[in-house]
C-alpha cells in the first residue's frame, strides 16, 4: 500500500499558524510543525520524506526569533541538497528576506516599482536620499509589518532624525529611501496567488491602518487605539466595514497575469504581492509576501479558501510524488 507523504510546515510564528492547522484537518490533510527557531541539524543525517513547505517571515526578529533566518538557511540548503521538495524553497527564502531582491527581480519582469535607493549603513542614508525629492519614505530591506516605514517631508528632516536616538537600525543594515507615492485613493491592493493560481485580491484601508498592514488576525491592530481589531479568540469577524482588510470584488487586471509569470519564473508557490494605483495613473509594485497570511474576514466572503487551497495544493504535491 502506498502512502502519501508527509507534509512538513517549517515556521517560526505559532500565533500565526491556526487558520492554516484548521484548513489542513477540514481537507484531511496529515501535517506536522517544524518550529524553527533554534535547535540541531546533523548534515550526516537524512531528512525524512515529504513535502517541506516554509513560511519564515523577514521579520521573524521583531519575536525575538533571531536566529530563524539563518537556521532556516541551513535547513533548506540541507532539504534539497537531498532532493527533498521544497514549497517557497532556499531561493524563495532570499526573495522574502530582501526588498531590493524583490524590487530588481519585478523590474526585470517588466513589472514597475517605486524609484527606490538603498543605503548600506547608516552613515550613508542622508546622502542617499538626496537622489530623490521631498517627500520621501524610508524602509527596512528586511522585515514586514511596516519596519522602519516613515515618511519624511525634508532631507533636513530625515538628517535629524538618523543622528537621533529614534533611528531604527535595519536588521541587515539597509535602509531603502523611496519616492512617496501619492495613491488615487488611500488603499493599498494585495493578490493572493497559490500554486501558480490567482485566488483573490484584498484591499487594505491605509487612512486607517497606515504602513503596519499585516493581515493575519494575530497582528491586525487598530492604530487609533492600538488595540486589536479582532480580539483573540474571537468566533465572529466584526463586519467587514469595521475591518482594516475586504475583498476587492471583481478584480481583474492585466497586472494578474503579470504577477503569475513572475512567480513562476522566481520559483514562488505561495504569495502575495502589494501594489498602489497612483493619484497620476500608475501602478506600481512595492512588496512580494512569501509568507503571505490570509484574513478571517476576507475568507468569510472570498470565493475560495486561500488556506484550504493551499492545503488542497500541498496535499496534490505530496501524492505526485507517491504516485
Amino acid at each position: 500500500m502506498t502512502t502519501t507523504p508527509t507534509i512538513y510546515a517549517l515556521h517560526e510564528n505559532p500565533e500565526w499558524f491556526p487558520p492554516f492547522a484548521k484548513a489542513f484537518e477540514a481537507e484531511g490533510v496529515h501535517v506536522e510543525e517544524w518550529l524553527l527557531t533554534d535547535g540541531v541539524l546533523d548534515l550526516d543525517e537524512a531528512p525524512p520524506e515529504g513535502v517541506f513547505w516554509s513560511r519564515i517571515s523577514a521579520s521573524a526578529h521583531t519575536r525575538d526569533h533571531h536566529l530563524s533566518k539563518d537556521y532556516t538557511r541551513a535547513v533548506l540548503s540541507w532539504l534539497e541538497a537531498h532532493g527533498r521538495r521544497t514549497v517557497n524553497g532556499r531561493r524563495v527564502l532570499e526573495l522574502e528576506m530582501s526588498k531590493v531582491d524583490q524590487l530588481t527581480r519585478l523590474r526585470t519582469a517588466g513589472i514597475e516599482t517605486p524609484r527606490t535607493v538603498a543605503a548600506i549603513g547608516r552613515q550613508n542614508v542622508v546622502e542617499a536620499a538626496r537622489a530623490i525629492p521631498a517627500p520621501f519614505v524610508t524602509k527596512h530591506n528586511q522585515g514586514g509589518k511596516g519596519l522602519g516605514v516613515r515618511r519624511f517631508d525634508s532631507h533636513d528632516e530625515l538628517a535629524e532624525y538618523v543622528a537621533s536616538e529614534e533611528f531604527e537600525e535595519p536588521q541587515d543594515g539597509i535602509t531603502l529611501i523611496q519616492e512617496f507615492i501619492v495613491a488615487a485613493s488611500p488603499r493599498i491592493t494585495r493578490v493572493e496567488i497559490v500554486g501558480g493560481e490567482f485566488l483573490y485580491a484584498i484591499d487594505a484601508d491605509t487612512a486607517r491602518g497606515g504602513f503596519q498592514l499585516c493581515p493575519a488576525d494575530a497582528c491586525e491592530i487598530d492604530p487609533t487605539t492600538g488595540q486589536p481589531i479582532m480580539p483573540p479568540g474571537a468566533t465572529l469577524a466584526p463586519e467587514i466595514g469595521q475591518q482594516l482588510f475586504s475583498l476587492r470584488e471583481g478584480f481583474d487586471d492585466p497586472i494578474i497575469d503579470k504577477y503569475l509569470a513572475f512567480a513562476k519564473a522566481n520559483g514562488i508557490e505561495v504569495c502575495g504581492i502589494e501594489f498602489i494605483e497612483t493619484q497620476d495613473g500608475r501602478l506600481l509594485t512595492y512588496d512580494v509576501n512569501t509568507n503571505t497570511n490570509y484574513n478571517s474576514a476576507v475568507e468569510e466572503v472570498a470565493p475560495r479558501s486561500a488556506p484550504r487551497e493551499l492545503a488542497r495544493y500541498l496535499r496534490s504535491i505530496a501524492e505526485g510524488l507517491s504516485a
